[in-house]
């Protein structure tokens, strides 16, 4: 099944190219055909706490062969995002971040030069998930925030699933500094169109040239239909058949697999 030809793509990770720590098989075949034909192609994660390095590792484990240079996650698009702004906003002065995230993070945004701090005051506050936050790590934050500082969040995911259920997920930390601060955040991952725009400018391809494949409609489709980008549902995921004839954001095309796509 193909409607049409696109010169790249954007894939999501989790319930679309693995399921848990196994990969989808029909992936691993769609990724090697993309690599064959010489078609840019990008991972596009909400996930902020690991690194490209790791996430490639993560997919090489698993029988994928992956570089960093595949991945785009919410943490390198928050590190850009506060460099659009820097730039537009010409301050000129040093840059402090008062980042409440994991690795990936904090990685990211010391790649673009910033510095971190742990307490107030800041230039920015920017939160991923943590899971080790804490009362202090919101007080400082708010501190920030009141101070002056932007206030910016990797993505807005109320919840994510473990093997132990659905956990709180870095939306709902983000939520309660945006409630002491009654500040709302700028969030920069799906289904907001920021990371998706960012993506489009590391493959240096138009909206209308990229196909978005995901299996949620409420991140991935979402994303897509909120940059322009045509979408692929595949329902080895989260969303299924049932879910679209309710959904009010709709994919451009849907598919079983992977293996229904031919590129």
């Amino acid at each position: 099944m193909t409607e049409r030809t696109y010169k790249g793509y954007l894939l999501d990770l989790d319930g679309t190219v693995y399921r848990g720590g196994e990969v989808i098989p029909e992936a691993v075949t769609f990724i090697g055909t993309l690599k064959k034909r010489n078609i840019p192609y990008l991972y596009v994660t909400n996930n902020s706490s690991l690194t490209p390095e790791q996430l490639a590792g993560k997919l090489r484990k698993m029988g994928l062969d992956a570089s960093p240079e595949d991945f785009f996650t919410s943490s390198m698009a928050v590190a850009e995002t506060i460099e659009k702004m820097e730039r537009q906003e010409e301050t000129g002065g040093p840059v402090t971040v008062l980042a409440i995230g994991e690795r990936g993070l904090k990685t990211a945004l010391e790649g673009a030069g910033y510095s971190i701090v742990e307490k107030a005051p800041a230039s920015y506050v920017v939160v991923g998930i943590d899971r080790e936050f804490s009362y202090e790590k919101m007080k400082q934050a708010t501190l920030a925030i009141y101070g002056g500082a932007r206030f910016l969040s990797t993505n807005c995911d109320r919840a994510i699933p473990t093997e132990e259920g659905l956990v709180p997920g870095n939306g709902s930390l983000t939520a309660s500094i945006a409630y002491a601060t009654r500040t709302e955040p700028l969030y920069v991952g799906k289904p907001e169109e920021t990371i998706i725009k960012l993506a489009l400018e590391r493959l240096g391809l138009r909206a209308d040239e990229v196909l978005l494949i995901g299996d949620n409609l409420e991140t991935d489709i979402a994303a897509g239909e909120s940059s322009g980008v045509d979408t692929l549902l595949v329902y080895s995921g989260f969303s299924q058949e049932s879910d679209v004839e309710k959904a009010a954001v709709k994919p451009t095309y849907t598919a079983r697999s992977l293996a229904d796509w031919n590129v």
